[in-house]
């Protein structure tokens, strides 16, 4: 580690920037792309002329619609951050170690992204438990990663090196699929015998690329700065920190409508984002067209395109300001929900993600970024106002994802649970309207 660089230092902002580029093939391969398609091949029984028969997933002795089973586990890990985000953030702010705990989660995720090679439905307890702790692995250390974000930029530079990062990340997660896409698609070309094994490798190299593009960032962000050392009397402190940031909440006006809109909205936004390939394997009648390379290749757009939303987005509230764009991208996503109703070809489900991928980078980056710049001037405890913000957004997940499971649980339909979050979406734009206008 170098000596400590100054506050909005060039090189340790793209350093900061750098993260997304190293852990962003988590949310890309194993979320978005790769990992969904594999357990929908693993879990889902088709006849000869590639219909659904039977999506039934036993588990723990219970029968489960398969969509329901990976919602289940999705929602119980989003609910172990939400409860070690404030845990681990207070302590962090305390003893001066957000990096300490940045690195473990990272090392806990990537080597997690590794054990999904030996997935199988034999040891299916095992495959869901990988899968569960690289989720947690991976949200957990953004916890940290962004609450550096008003430690080493200043409040003009956070927008700008918010979609930086966004970007870099998105840049780099497709390099990756790729690089998995070809080593899938052209597996003998490769030397591989097996078709299924460049696809368990692919999860191999997300942990690879996840640890060592991270050591870059490491190298450059401080550790933090030192308190006192950790005691027992520590260890809830996290706890404490949230109340006094709850308080600290309700008396900041802008803050608390902000936060209440981005609850709402952030819930589907974010619950969309984990189902959409599930959606695009059951929903859609593929034809002759190969269902792994067309979802692949619409998660590949989203990604593209997702670099250009993020800029045009960061351009947007340097002109209009952050609320006002908030507002119009979430009636942006009110329309693609309505229409991915409607969607049953894959050139339809194509012109939905070019769309998602548009609004999709710009909405996380800008409300990273809107949070950031509404956290007081003076505060210290950066972790644990950030850790407020993602127990918000992560308890939003939980409530979206444990309703989405039900609805595909009674329905068998993913199509009215996306239907259903277009309330979510009105709600947030009602909220964002009741924001000041002046606090961005």
């Amino acid at each position: 580690m170098v000596d400590n660089l100054p506050k909005g230092s060039k090189k340790l902002l793209n350093a900061w920037a750098f993260y997304d580029w190293a852990n962003s093939v988590y949310s890309l391969v194993i979320a978005s792309a790769v990992f969904p398609i594999f357990y929908g091949a693993l879990t889902l029984v088709k006849d000869d002329n590639g219909k659904i028969i039977n999506d039934t997933v036993q588990f723990l002795g219970f029968d489960f619609n398969n969509d329901t089973l990976i919602s289940f586990v999705t929602a119980a890990a989003f609910l172990v951050v939400s409860i070690l985000s404030p845990l681990l953030s207070g302590i962090a702010d305390y003893v001066g170690n957000k990096k300490v705990f940045l690195k473990f989660f990272c090392y806990l995720g990537a080597f997690s992204c590794i054990g999904l090679f030996w997935f199988s439905m034999e040891f299916l307890w095992f495959g869901l438990l990988c899968y569960f702790l690289a989720l947690i692995g991976f949200w957990a250390s953004l916890v940290f990663y962004n609450s550096y974000l008003p430690d080493i930029a200043f409040k003009d530079q956070q927008d700008k090196i918010s979609a930086k990062g966004y970007s870099l990340g998105y840049i780099g997660s497709v390099l990756l699929l790729l690089i998995c896409l070809a080593m899938i698609l052209m597996y003998e070309t490769f030397g591989f015998e097996d078709e299924g094994f460049p696809t368990r490798l692919s999860f191999v190299l997300t942990g690879i690329w996840w640890i060592g593009f991270s050591q870059y960032t490491y190298y450059y962000l401080p550790k933090g700065n030192k308190k006192e050392k950790f005691t027992r009397k520590l260890f809830f402190n996290g706890f404490r920190e949230l109340k006094k940031i709850w308080i600290a909440v309700k008396n900041n006006l802008s803050l608390r409508r902000y936060l209440g809109a981005f609850f709402v909205y952030s819930m589907a936004v974010q619950t969309i984002m984990l189902v959409a390939t599930y959606f695009g394997i059951e929903e859609l009648e593929w034809g002759d067209t190969d269902a792994t390379t067309g979802l692949i290749f619409s998660i590949l757009l989203i990604q593209l395109v997702a670099v250009l939303g993020a800029f045009l987005t960061s351009r947007a509230s340097a002109k209009f300001g952050n609320i006002q764009t908030l507002i119009v991208l979430n009636l942006i996503w009110i329309c693609i929900c309505v229409y991915a109703y409607t969607i049953t070809s894959p050139n339809q489900f194509y012109i939905t993600a070019a769309f998602v991928g548009l609004i999709m980078g710009g909405i996380q980056s800008l409300s990273r970024s809107t949070y950031s710049k509404l956290i007081p001037e003076n505060a210290i405890d950066t972790a644990s106002y950030f850790s407020f913000y993602d127990v918000s957004e992560k308890i939003g997940i939980v409530i979206g994802m444990l309703s989405y499971g039900y609805v595909a649980q009674v329905t068998g339909s993913i199509r009215y649970a996306i239907l259903f979050f277009v309330l979510f979406f009105i709600i947030g734009v009602v909220l964002l309207f009741r924001v000041p206008r002046n606090m961005t």
